[in-house]
């Protein structure tokens, strides 16, 4: 498929997808995003543009950001051809929507969700294509219900689709979130997962495209519901800490493994809005343990450990 085809389509719709998104979150916290649009100077290394939307002391969130970005360079960096060493020094561009939200209430799981596509260009001129993304959760306290809420719209999301070889998605795109939101040095869950896949392409331009659009369509049907229900659920000053505390390992996780955060400042990308997924309050312990039968200790016993939600 010629370059100028693959890349038609995908900036009106990850544009208009963080606009339906930021739209809903605004209408849910009762605060305005700021919209913050960016484009690289002429003469970077790095071109392209970007839309970044981000609450922070909000009524409900206490940071949230939605980022769109559009960027274009000459040469892939080792984050994204570790895999595909014929596309070292492939000029490309990578179109996307990234978000991650942290709510004030630690009664309120944080989520992520992030889809995205990358085009390169080969140098004897043939265009490539693959997609990634999907969503996760990562609670501080939850009940089972609102669990396996998440999962079952994650599931939904990919129900229309068959791999190549007739099988369902979702248990292939659940297992690769669960080993990808893993705390190696750790040993330890990020959260209770959710889906991720990268480098897909196997279903060809159309339906590739067709799988992540609809994975980003579904966000606001797998968390909305759940804030509802928890957005008014007390707590206090040891439910705080513990939130704290449980953000210092998202803070581990996105800066010692997450690929996009790699990608992004390998690639020479903005820096603010590759951390917008920063918590704005963390705290770290020496030899932390829960105390036995407590809530938090409910959190690693229960949710953490991967498990079928469905």
């Amino acid at each position: 498929m010629p370059l100028d085809d693959l890349r038609a389509p995908l900036r009106p719709y990850f544009s208009n997808l963080q606009a339906q998104i930021v739209s809903a979150l605004e209408a849910f916290d009762g605060k305005a995003f700021l919209r913050d649009e960016w484009a690289k100077p002429e003469g970077a290394a790095l071109g392209g543009n970007g839309v970044t939307c981000i609450v922070e002391n909000g009524n409900f969130f206490e940071r949230a950001g939605v980022g769109f970005s559009h960027v274009t360079g000459q040469q892939l960096p080792p984050s994204a051809t570790a895999q595909r060493p014929e596309l070292v020094g492939c000029a490309w561009e990578a179109i996307g929507v990234s978000l991650v939200l942290h709510p004030r209430n630690p009664q309120c799981p944080t989520v992520h969700m992030n889809v995205r596509s990358f085009v390169a260009e080969k140098k004897d001129g043939e265009a490539i294509f693959w997609f990634g993304g999907g969503m996760d959760l990562t609670p501080y306290y939850l009940d089972e219900a609102d669990a396996v809420h998440f999962h079952q719209v994650c599931q939904r999301s990919l129900s229309p689709f068959q791999s190549p070889t007739g099988e369902a998605y979702y248990p292939r795109f659940k297992q690769a979130c669960d080993e990808y939101f893993y705390l190696k040095h750790r040993q330890e869950a990020r959260g209770i997962g959710g889906i991720f896949f990268d480098d897909f392409h196997e279903l060809g331009f159309e339906q590739s495209f067709a799988l992540t659009r609809s994975v980003g369509d579904h966000f606001l049907e797998a968390y909305l519901p759940i804030i509802e229900r928890r957005q008014h659920l007390p707590y206090g000053e040891r439910e705080r800490d513990f939130q704290a505390y449980r953000r210092g390992r998202y803070v581990e996780f996105n800066l010692v493994f997450d690929r996009g955060t790699h990608f992004g400042l390998q690639s020479g990308g903005r820096t603010e809005s590759i951390l917008l997924s920063m918590p704005p309050n963390v705290t770290w312990r020496y030899n932390w343990q829960p105390e036995a039968g407590s809530a938090e200790a409910a959190l690693y016993e229960r949710f953490l450990p991967a498990r079928d939600w469905i």
